[in-house]
């Protein structure tokens, strides 16, 4: 029996000292820092360096609960994707923009909905 990442080549022979296992651990890990319903959501609405605060966000999200989206936006905090700025101002004003690190994700995410939108032209074609 053959091992898929045999059949499969995704890497260029001699281009990568990445072995598939460390191939599959770092997608797992990419993937836990985007895993929840509303992280891609939250990253669309942050893209091009867009500054947007706390209620607009709930506004432009509105199936989201104040709690989930919270909680969101501090993982996402915590893993470096999302800065959180706070102004010394009375009310207290928060924004929440993409650090660099997060707007990189651009991209790949652009790659991921191509990816998607052929899957579904080719549904269409059948």
């Amino acid at each position: 029996m053959n091992r898929t990442h045999e059949k499969v080549g995704y890497l260029p022979k001699g281009k990568s000292d990445l072995t598939p296992l460390m191939a599959a651990n770092g997608v797992e890990s990419a993937l836990k820092i985007l895993e929840g319903r509303w992280k891609l959501v939250i990253l669309f609405h942050l893209f091009d360096g867009k500054l947007l605060r706390f209620s607009e966000l709930e506004r432009a999200i509105p199936l989201v609960s104040q709690k989930m989206l919270t909680q969101q936006l501090r993982q996402m905090e915590k893993d470096g994707v999302v800065r959180r700025i706070v102004h010394p101002q009375v009310p207290p004003k928060v924004e929440y923009c993409l650090t660099d690190w997060g707007q990189a994700l651009c991209p790949v995410l652009d790659a991921l909905l191509k990816w998607s939108a052929s899957r579904e032209e080719s549904l269409i074609e059948e």
